[in-house]
This record gives structure tokens, C-alpha cells and sequence, in this order.
């Protein structure tokens, strides 16, 4: 008898156990930012002072030929194209894995259709309809997966990590095409200034 209520003990300790969430849960770590960037003795507030990086490319670069230029590479460009649909995707496979989550309710029918012969094995009586249509319906009311195990809840937060990680990618995608459209661009501008001192 003894020996029956400490197997039922160890069999809802280890089921309680289980109940919870597979894995931590994401925590960001805490890092203390440096007060100057790079050593640099400013003496505005860091509130105050505007970082480069902050800007957008148009704002950073004023000539006119260069955004017309940059305008047509992000326009016509297939990386970006692709990191685009890649981002898309993503943020579709987020629905899909999120919808897993929730209750589904489906329907289903079919309605086949016979004919038979008239004059095969089995001929038939005069005026008898030669079609047959045999129709069912099944309707699943609510499937749902208890997600005990925190593998939905997972595969959610997978997904939504891969789609902020595709974002980022394009945003790398579009910095580098602008980055090296304008370097090449004022590389050209140095090559015509020396081409004119020449």
C-alpha cells in the first residue's frame, strides 16, 4: 500500500513537473552603456547630440544625382526584392504558428456521383434515373492541442524571432546598397576633381 502512494507520488511530481514551460524564457541581459562614445569629451548632453546613425539617407545626403541614384538601385535591386519576400514569408509563418495556438473548427463534405449503364450486368427499369449522388458532411466542432509542454508557445516565439531576425536583414540589405552607391558615387566625384587638377 505504501509503496502504491509513492509511485502515485512520484508519477504527479513528475507530471507537475512537465506542466511547466520547456526552457527559460528570454531575458535580455543587462549591460551598462559607456557614459562617451569612443573616449570623446563632449560636452553636450548625450540627449542633445544627434547621432549619424540616426538619420535617414536622404537626410544624410543632399545631392541631388545621388538620390536619384539611390532611389533606382532600391527600387530595381533583386537582394532587396528578395529580402523583402523573405520578410513576408517570415511574418506569414508567424500567422501560421500562432494559429496553431488557437481552437480549429473545420467542415467537410463530399458528394459523389455514379452513373450506371444501361445496358450493363444489371440492366435497369425503364424510367429508372441512371445518376446516383450519395452525399455526407462531417464537421469537427473545436480541435485543440493543450499546450502543456510550452512547444506551441515556443514554436511562436521561433517564429517571431525569425521574423524580426529577416527584418534586420533587410534593413542590412538597403544600408549596404545605399553605402556602396554613395562611396562609388564620391569616389567618382574624386576621380573627376583629380581628372580637372590633372
Amino acid at each position: 500500500m505504501k509503496s502504491r502512494w509513492i509511485a502515485i507520488a512520484l508519477i504527479a511530481g513528475t507530471l507537475l513537473m512537465g506542466c511547466r514551460t520547456v526552457g527559460p524564457n528570454y531575458a535580455r541581459p543587462l549591460i551598462k552603456a559607456p557614459d562617451a562614445f569612443r573616449g570623446s569629451a563632449d560636452t553636450t548632453s548625450p540627449a542633445d547630440a544627434g547621432s549619424l546613425a540616426d538619420l535617414k539617407w536622404f537626410e544624410v545626403f543632399k545631392d541631388e544625382q545621388l538620390q536619384k541614384l539611390i532611389h533606382e538601385a532600391l527600387e530595381s535591386n533583386y537582394d532587396l526584392r528578395d529580402a523583402v519576400v523573405r520578410v513576408d514569408a517570415a511574418r506569414a509563418n508567424v500567422g501560421i504558428t500562432h494559429a496553431d495556438e488557437l481552437p480549429n473548427i473545420g467542415v467537410s463534405s463530399s458528394f459523389p456521383s455514379s452513373r450506371t449503364s444501361a445496358s450493363g450486368a444489371f440492366p435497369l427499369p425503364q424510367g429508372f434515373e441512371q445518376r446516383r449522388t450519395f452525399g455526407s458532411l462531417a464537421l469537427s466542432l473545436l480541435t485543440f492541442e493543450a499546450d502543456i509542454w510550452g512547444r506551441l508557445r515556443s514554436a511562436t516565439q521561433a517564429a517571431r524571432a525569425d521574423l524580426l531576425a529577416t527584418e534586420e536583414n533587410r534593413k542590412t540589405v538597403v544600408t549596404t546598397l545605399v553605402s556602396d552607391i554613395a562611396g562609388a558615387y564620391f569616389n567618382l566625384l574624386e576621380l573627376d576633381m583629380e581628372l580637372e587638377i590633372a
